[in-house]
């Protein structure tokens, strides 16, 4: 009499995808339950079984983490995009454009703090008046660094968070019709043609915020007097 070949099912228990991608099982029941890995097969209610293309999928999402330092909301629209099929090299070239390289390792408020000559409760402050923008809660970079510097030296000679409260102020202004810009000339094109025009305005932006605000400045003080002439002011 022959015997019957049970079939069980294929995938990985909770150890053995921990041993395979190197991350606790926090971690990864974190991500499914983020829906960025898919739900396991339950045999039991202490027995799940997990689709081997996990492991790859959750190398994914820490490579998109590390090297892009994408905030996990982003990661799971590449990784959906991916799902459908979708080329999602254009959006990450256009992330790479905008933010630039992550890789840098971030710092610590404490270290921050030491290096930026700020006290904790003036970092605060100055966050909360967004003229420090940290682009990640899991501490601060070289560009918070030098903005943090030049606002302690400021700070010293007088100058408040509502002395500057200007900058955040415009800045959001100029963003909004740069991004409403954007969104006319890209919202009829195709992914791949949206990114690169997205990317070329990016770069174009950067030049133009420089180029310009320095040379009404600069306009301004040559057709000055004196530092004293009132003509500054408009």
């Amino acid at each position: 009499m022959k015997s019957k070949n049970k079939t069980g099912p294929k995938g990985l228990r909770m150890k053995e995808l921990c041993e395979a991608t190197g991350l606790p099982k926090s971690t990864l029941l974190y991500y499914v339950d983020q829906g960025l890995l898919p739900q396991p097969e339950k045999t039991s209610p202490n027995m799940a079984f997990y689709p081997p293309e996990c492991v790859e999928r959750a190398a994914l999402i820490r490579q998109l983490q590390s090297d892009q330092r994408l905030p996990l909301a982003k990661i799971k629209s590449v990784l959906e995009a991916l799902d459908r099929g979708e080329d999602v090299t254009p959006l990450l070239m256009v992330h790479q454009v905008i933010f630039g390289d992550q890789t840098e390792e971030l710092m610590s408020l404490e270290e921050f703090c030491q290096q930026s000559g700020l006290g904790q409760e003036q970092v605060k402050e100055l966050e909360q008046a967004q003229l420090l923008m940290p682009l990640s809660n899991e501490g601060y970079d070289s560009q918070d660094l030098a903005m943090a510097q030049v606002l302690a030296r400021g700070a010293e000679r007088g100058l408040t968070s509502d002395d500057a409260s200007f900058y955040p102020r415009l800045a959001k202004q100029m963003v909004d019709a740069e991004m409403a810009l954007r969104r006319r000339l890209t919202h009829s094109l195709p992914m791949a043609q949206d990114a690169s025009l997205t990317a070329a305005m990016v770069q174009t932006a950067r030049i133009m915020r420089g180029y310009i605000i320095e040379r009404i400045f600069q306009k301004r003080v040559a057709a000055s007097q004196s530092l004293k002439d009132e003509s500054l002011l408009s």
